[in-house]
Parts: C-alpha cells; sequence; structure tokens
C-alpha cells in the first residue's frame, strides 16, 4: 500500500526566473506550473504527483525564487526554506554560470536535514554550464551537475536516471509496520472504535493500513469495536498474536485483553515504522517533569474538522494536565505548517502517530527539538504512559 504520503518528495529550488516552473512541466509533460518572464511568478510551493516508469510514483514540488525581494518575497522565501524539511531529493537549479550565496545557503540546507540533491545548469540551449565551474561544484559538493534544457530535451532521460539515482532508497519502499512481529496465518486483532472522529462511511488512515499490512503478511484481521471485545473471548477460542487498540481507548483496552496477549496502538506501531522511536522512548517519561506554566507543542500530521472527542486538542491535554496535576499550556500546529513559537518555548513535544507523512518528513520535524534537548514523544506512547499500561504497550517490540 503506497499512498500519497510515501511517495518520493522531489523539490526545486533556484532563483527567480531561472526555469523551475518549466522544469517541473518538462519533467511531467504537463502545463502544471505557471511559466512567466516576470520574475517572482512562483509563489506557495506547486505539487505534481506523477509517476515515473519503472522507478516509484514521485511529487514534485515548485519553490518561490531564493532571491525574492520585499516582504511578500521575503514569506515566500521562507514558505521555500520550510520546505526544505519536507522533502526527500532537492534538484538545485543554475543558469547563465552564475552560483553564489544564495546556492550555497540553499545547500546548507540540503546538507542540515541531510537531503540529497544535484545540480540542473538550465537554459543549457542558451549557454552550456562552464567545464571548470562544472568541475568545482561536483568536487566541493560531491553531487552531480548537468546541462539541461526546457527547449532542447536532449538528455531528459539522463535526468530521470539521475532522479533515480540520486532519491534515497528509503523514499521509494514502503515499509511493512508489524511484518517482523507476526508469521503467516497469525490472528490480529484491530479495536477500532466508531465515534464522532470517525468518517461517515469509512474508517481512518492508520486502521486501514493496519489492516492492510496484516493481509500482505499472509495474516488473519479480526476488526471489532471496544464493546465486543468482551464477547468475543468469551465465546471464541481465538487467541490473537497480537492485538491492536486506538490510542484513545487504551486504558479500556487494557483491561479487556488478556494481560498474555500482547497489546499496543495503531499509534506506537505507526511510530515505530516510521517516527523517531528511539527518541519517543528516551522521551516519554520525561511526562513526569512537566510542571505549572509548561507549554507543550502537539503536532498533528494532517487538517481535519475538530470535534470535542479530538485526541490531540482535546483528550490527550486533558489526560496530561490530569496525570501531572499541573496547569500545561499547549500549542497545535496541523500538518506541515511552520512552528511560530522558538522550539526553547517547549517543554515537550508531542507528535501524532504520522499516518499523512512520510517519515522523512516526521524526522525532520522533530529534530529542532531533539537537537536542542527537548523531549519527544508519540501519541500512544505518551497516552499509555498517562495511562499506566506504557510497560505493556512497548513489550510487543521486547524493548
Amino acid at each position: 500500500m503506497k499512498t500519497k504520503d510515501h511517495k518520493t518528495h522531489i523539490g526545486i529550488y533556484g532563483r527567480r526566473n531561472y526555469g523551475k516552473s518549466s522544469i517541473i512541466n518538462t519533467l511531467a509533460d504537463q502545463q502544471i506550473a505557471i511559466v512567466s518572464d516576470t520574475a517572482g511568478t512562483t509563489t506557495d510551493p506547486v505539487k505534481k504527483s506523477f509517476e515515473i516508469l519503472d522507478y516509484a510514483p514521485v511529487i514534485l514540488i515548485d519553490t518561490a525564487g531564493i532571491d525574492d525581494t520585499g516582504d511578500l518575497g521575503e514569506k515566500r522565501i521562507q514558505k521555500t526554506i520550510h520546505s526544505i524539511s519536507t522533502i526527500d531529493l532537492a534538484i538545485l537549479v543554475i543558469a547563465d554560470n552564475v552560483f553564489g550565496s544564495f546556492e550555497e545557503d540553499l545547500i546548507k540546507k540540503f546538507n542540515y536535514y541531510k537531503t540529497p540533491f544535484f545540480i540542473l545548469h538550465n537554459k543549457s540551449d542558451e549557454m552550456k554550464i562552464d567545464e571548470d565551474l562544472k568541475i568545482k561544484l561536483e568536487e566541493t559538493y560531491k553531487t552531480t551537475v548537468a546541462d539541461f534544457s526546457t527547449v532542447k530535451t536532449d538528455n531528459f532521460d539522463e535526468i530521470i536516471d539521475l532522479i533515480k539515482k540520486t532519491a534515497p532508497e528509503a523514499s521509494k519502499v514502503f515499509k511493512t509496520i508489524i511484518g517482523d512481529l507476526i508469521q503467516p496465518n497469525d490472528v490480529v486483532m484491530l479495536i477500532c472504535p466508531i465515534d464522532s472522529e470517525a468518517p461517515a462511511g469509512r474508517m481512518i488512515l492508520p486502521q486501514v493500513q493496519l489492516i492492510r499490512d496484516v493481509l500482505d503478511n499472509h495474516c488473519v484481521n479480526i476488526v471489532l469495536q471496544q464493546d465486543q471485545v468482551e464477547e468475543f473471548f468469551k465465546t471464541t477460542n481465538v487467541k490473537p498474536k497480537l492485538a491492536i487498540t486506538d490510542s484513545q481507548i487504551f486504558d479500556l483496552a487494557g483491561q479487556l485483553v488478556p494481560k498474555d496477549i500482547p497489546l499496543t496502538s495503531f499509534s506506537t506501531v505507526l511510530a515505530r515504522q516510521k517516527g523517531d522511536f528511539e527518541n519517543y522512548m528516551k522521551g516519554t517519561p520525561k511526562i513526569d517533569d512537566l510542571k505549572d506554566g509548561d507549554r507543550v507543542l502537539i503536532l498533528e500530521s494532517c487538517s481535519h474538522h475538530v470535534s470535542c472527542e479530538d485526541i490531540g486538542r482535546f483528550k490527550l491535554p486533558a489526560w496530561l494536565k490530569k496525570y501531572c496535576k499541573c496547569e500545561l499550556d499547549f500549542d497545535i500546529v496541523s500538518g506541515l505548517d511552520a512552528i511560530r513559537r522558538p522550539i526553547h518555548d517547549y517543554a515537550m513535544v508531542i507528535q501524532c502517530g504520522g499516518c499523512m507523512i512520510t517519515k522523512k518528513q516526521i524526522h525532520n520535524r522533530l529534530l529542532p527539538a531533539i537537537e536542542a534537548g527537548i523531549p519527544v514523544s508519540n501519541y500512544g506512547l505518551a497516552i499509555a504512559y498517562v495511562q499506566g499500561i506504557y510497560q505493556r504497550a512497548v513489550e510487543p517490540f521486547n524493548l
């Protein structure tokens, strides 16, 4: 199951009027990004999904020029810089044999986020890249520099091959979620509450992902609601190899599922699959250190209609305050929006399961907090901790 969030994200960066939008259109063979001779035509990042044959689906991201000017231009630049934390591969576009501080600063950002990149010298139909400059850039930055023209696309296949070669393998592979915990024909119980948080007529993405993952591993799904669990164990002799519950009913599930059956949550297994699980494990017990007036940052990976049963906005903050017996302040940031406050304002950062974003995006989102020594956790682990079943929640992973 490879949903849009698992596609390789490719960002196109460079100065204004260097042909970034034309490159997007040429690679995708569609008129996606607006092209104009006027510098600064691209404002917010523009995304387009397309399939590279014999490779994988990718998302191309067109960005505003890094040399934009004025107050509005500065905001565009900030969005361009912020987008670097969300991509798997960067293409740095230069032209007219110009390479200076704008490009150097971009490469520093690529390196900070450990993002591989290569350099395209665009408009090569007007001016080929200077061979000395090419050699210097390749030696200095240990990357490939290639001429390109959206007018004469003679080396189109070469650029596609360069994308395939440079993109990290991890961005193309969907790693199994619980495949190492189960064997073919094992039974896995998925406890799925149907409440106001569940979209009408369908299930939430983590539940769908786990159902598919169980099937992919040739195992058997038992999918039920919390009020059916007790009756299931009373009336059947089936003993699941593993039980997975929604985080919000962790405490109830802990009472309903026999102690000899490993139990964890959707959010926890997703955190293990693509979150920073090692730092979650280190950070979660720091909940005990929270005190009056501390500020906690809640990171959601998606934007959605908010209800009173929302886990991140209502239930988790209430559980934390009750457990810590103190007043805490909470900031909620949805999707991949920029964090407004300085990261040092926070005593803890708690990330959701991340079903809607990539592993790279989660790790880069948490990087500033980890570098600042701020504890990070995850919805599932934090909820298990405050509800007193943390050890049971992580026991399936032999930790």
